[in-house]
């Protein structure tokens, strides 16, 4: 009997006919018509996209709350009115992880905000006369316009933007606990001052010739009141911390050297000048804290704020200085843990270790504090004992004396930590966070400065504080000094007359708890409630580029702590997984003389090398994307070229997520994915053509050949859907999984079982649902083609619903036994001559599957009268390649 697909092959007329019910002549598309068209051209994309997209978008949006929770998160971006593609990568990345998720069966939290404060608004501010409100404002909505164009499914119910009022009222609320608990603390810093503007600069407004990027006058050096967070106080658990998260693609790393090793802490000392104490505190960083009663002086800087800047004990300081020399002054330095006195020294030394400015010396465990304290004639206290066993052991160091140094190490540290005096363990080289910004759009700092009370936080029922209304000049210490009415006010805790302080925040504050609000956005009691930030945290997933690995991501995870030791929150660490992505790189064109850029239709490309039109070599190199090396790509326009699954799949395909994609469409890749869509609709093609006949398929017709290829496309879906589904949740390599998958294509392109088979239509079925979470336009419109076959066999088809909302395929439980036996490939001069049987424990033992092919009747046929001169067992895949005399 010859089956209905032979007969199909055998007298193509039938197929021809089947085709007719394919597609008439004009365009359509089948969710909408019910018509199947034939090929996926251009014009069906276009259709397929516009159908789906508001559909999908609108199916987002339904969730089910009585699902396991799974957080995905994308780095918000600044509101600069233009979307790159950087944001188009890492937005289809969490989009496609978030699709995934859900087909899982998870509740997902895909959100989307604004990290809306910042130096671009004023600037536009100051040049353009714009409001940096409107301006801002008016960029939001062009991004949130062109991020729908483009298909991402975003929960934007929970919507944030930290420049408004709703929210910072919140990042003010967290400074105040900062401030309440000792952590936000004010002292002199360097800041960047254009002496023209009369302004501070942030870095990136001064030149590479130290030069202001507004008057361009030589940038000076200028200490300045600033507000820090004490972030050293954390080190130690931020350090430990890291060891509890899974591999963050060498962010771990990053983390823990920008942290360094937390051998010392600070101890806190109050000054004092002719035995008159003084209101300036200093803390001094010790390496060996368990020897802190061994003290013998505190030693800063030439260069430190007390001897530069506005402290009242700087006179004292500068009467002793004496460069190039240890200057020993009349200021002590009393320390609030020992209760001990010790002088205050002027180093010689130009730097000490790292980026410390006040140390502790101490004689006993340094030969340079030894040499310093001798030649100064200083007295100090031996505190460590050395036994006959080598070990030290603690004296002259009240109730801490006896402890060896291991035990008063920890007892000294955990006691000062207890009194407040110090004691966090920490690193030399890490420093507090600096906050303090003399910008106006930015946060502004809760505290108003009091004569008689000093800083004092503002209340929270007066959160929160609202930036006045001003015209920026880009002139004056801090924009926020000309709003008079704004700046005088009452002092909260005397009622008496105070100023508010004129700073704003570091834009890092903004961010280092957005995703705290994403929980419970609409809160306005308190930043978010516990119930829901509980559940919600930690980020299962936390998307971004490699240049936020160590300041953000220490800032965010710094706050978490915070927020843990508050009560404010169960997790200590905000972020489980972090995927972090490289950059889309154009290529760009520069003269090699001069190094200017060049627009492509600058440059003559006829000749071997491409040369400038005005003349000139050119160098071409591949660059980040940017309007000023012309090398950049406006997304809709690409999408509008190649179509949004297309854009999706040569993004996610490209090159690994942590790699740099060089945007070259000329590549193998994207007409790899445009051609793996049209073979994937194809299939879809095949089968709905194949079953267009009234005969219902009929799997017993299957003959025994036609039951190993059913065998073997059975055996390949569930390789497929266990390595995609790893990809998808283990090492995120989404260019392999395409390359899974377009196996999988392959396999089912070449079957001829597609009439009779139900491992056909199961593998096309999990093939389709695989694509969805990357290509959902096209996947969904395939979905909806496959559910409408005729007499379908497996029960998949017959579910309803769009492909989004089907469960993610499963591995079939058969498939994850042992089998007891083996199909080995057999190959001969790396040609394939057949299969053998071979038992499962011999597989790996080549002599033994040797033996076994030369016994079996492949063996006997091609290989009794031929001389072998080499065996290759695959250590990987069930195939021996034998290398025998021709």
């Amino acid at each position: 009997t010859i089956s209905l697909l032979s007969r199909i092959f055998l007298f193509p007329s039938l197929m021809s006919r089947a085709a007719r019910h394919l597609s008439p002549g004009a365009r359509t598309l089948f969710s909408e018509t019910g018509v199947w068209e034939r090929d996926y051209r251009t014009e069906t994309r276009h259709k397929v996209e516009q159908w789906w997209h508001p559909r999908i978008m609108a199916q987002w949006q339904k969730d089910n709350s009585n699902r396991k929770k799974f957080y995905v998160l994308s780095m918000f971006p600044y509101p600069s009115g233009r979307l790159h593609m950087g944001h188009v990568r890492v937005y289809t990345i969490s989009d496609t992880i978030g699709h995934f998720q859900r087909m899982r069966g998870h509740q997902v939290l895909n959100p989307m905000g604004w990290d809306a404060f910042g130096l671009p608004a004023e600037n536009a501010a100051i040049e353009r006369g714009l409001d940096p409100e409107e301006w801002t404002k008016s960029n939001i909505q062009a991004m949130r316009e062109q991020l729908d164009s483009l298909g991402l499914c975003f929960n934007w119910d929970r919507e944030v933007t930290t420049c408004l009022p709703d929210y910072y009222r919140w990042t003010q609320y967290l400074f105040i606990r900062l401030f309440e608990a000792g952590l936000a603390y004010q002292k002199e810093a360097v800041v960047n001052w254009d002496p023209v503007d009369q302004t501070v600069l942030a870095d990136e407004q001064v030149d590479e010739n130290g030069c202001s990027w507004r008057s361009g006058a030589l940038v000076e050096q200028k200490l300045l009141k600033q507000w820090f967070i004490k972030t050293t106080n954390y080190a130690k658990p931020l350090l430990d911390a890291l060891q509890d998260l899974p591999e963050w693609y060498g962010v771990k790393g990053m983390q823990a050297n920008w942290i360094g090793k937390c051998t010392g802490c600070y101890f806190d000392f109050r000054l004092k000048v002719n035995g008159e104490e003084t209101a300036e505190t200093l803390s001094a960083y010790c390496s060996s804290p368990e020897a802190v009663f061994g003290g013998a002086y505190l030693a800063i800087l030439p260069s430190h704020r007390l001897l530069n800047g506005s402290s009242a004990v700087r006179p004292a300081l500068q009467k002793h200085f004496q460069p190039g020399r240890d200057s020993l002054t009349e200021v002590v330095a009393h320390n609030l843990f020992t209760g001990q006195d010790v002088p205050l020294v002027i180093s010689r030394k130009e730097a000490f270790e790292d980026y410390l400015d006040t140390v502790l010396g101490v004689p006993d465990c340094s030969e340079d504090d030894l040499s310093v304290a001798s030649a100064l004639n200083l007295r100090w206290t031996t505190v460590l004992q050395t036994d006959d066993d080598g070990t030290q052991t603690l004296i002259n160091s009240a109730e801490f004396s006896g402890l060896s140094r291991e035990q008063g190490f920890e007892a000294i540290t955990q006691k000062a930590v207890q009194q407040k005096v110090g004691g966090h363990l920490t690193s030399s080289k890490l420093r507090d966070w600096l906050i303090s910004r003399q910008r106006y759009w930015g946060t502004p700092i809760p505290v108003v400065h009091c004569g008689s009370c000093g800083p004092v936080a503002v209340p929270e029922e007066e959160l929160p504080v609202t930036l006045p209304k001003l015209s920026l000049t880009g002139k004056g210490a801090s924009p926020l000094e000309a709003a008079h009415d704004w700046v005088n006010c009452e002092c909260p805790r005397c009622k008496g007359p105070a100023r508010r302080e004129t700073d704003t925040m570091d834009t890092f504050v903004d961010s280092a708890w957005y995703y705290f609000r994403y929980t419970d956005p609409q809160n306005q009691h308190r930043p978010f409630e516990r119930r829901l930030a509980d559940h919600w945290l930690p980020v299962d997933v936390y998307i971004g580029g490699k240049e936020h690995a160590v300041m953000h991501l220490y800032y965010a995870r710094f706050l978490c702590h915070f927020c843990r030791d508050q009560g404010l929150v169960a997790h200590r660490e905000p972020f489980w997984k972090l995927l972090v992505q490289g950059l889309i790189k154009g290529q760009t064109f520069r003269l090699a003389e001069s190094g200017q850029y060049l627009k492509r239709e600058e440059i003559d490309f006829t000749g071997k090398e491409p040369v400038a039109l005005g003349g000139g070599r050119v160098e071409v190199t591949w660059e980040k994307m940017s309007k000023s090396k012309h090398n950049g790509l406006d997304p809709q326009e690409v999408v509008q070229q190649y179509g949004l699954d297309t854009v999706r799949l040569y993004i996610l395909s490209a090159a690994p997520p942590e790699q740099d994609i060089l945007w070259n469409v000329k590549t193998d890749t994207l007409p790899g994915v445009i051609r793996w869509q049209a073979r994937l609709w194809q299939l879809v093609t095949k089968l709905r053509g194949a079953r267009q006949f009234e005969d219902p398929p009929n799997p017993s017709l299957l003959k025994k050949k036609e039951l190993a290829e059913a065998k073997k496309i059975w055996q390949n879906k569930n390789y497929t859907i266990q390595e995609v589904t790893a990809h998808f949740t283990e090492d995120f390599l989404f260019n392999a999984a395409i390359s899974r998958l377009m196996g999988l294509t392959n396999t089912l392109n070449v079957s001829v079982v597609l009439l009779h088979s139900v491992e056909f239509e199961e593998a096309l079925a999990a093939l389709v649902k695989m694509a969805a979470p990357m290509a959902p336009h096209l996947a969904s419109e395939l979905w909806a083609g496959l559910c409408q076959v005729k007499n379908p066999l497996s029960p998949v088809l017959q579910r309803g619903g769009d492909v989004l909302q089907q469960a993610w395929p499963a591995v079939d439980p058969q498939y994850l036994e042992a089998p007891d036996f083996v199909e080995l490939a057999v190959l001969i001069n790396n040609k394939s001559c057949g299969t053998v049987t071979v038992p499962l424990q011999a597989s790996k033992d080549s002599g033994r599957v040797e033996q076994l092919v030369l016994e079996s009747s492949i063996g006997q046929k091609l290989l009794r009268q031929r001389s072998i001169k080499r065996v290759i067992l695959s250590p990987r895949t069930a195939l021996i390649n034998f290398l025998v005399d021709e």
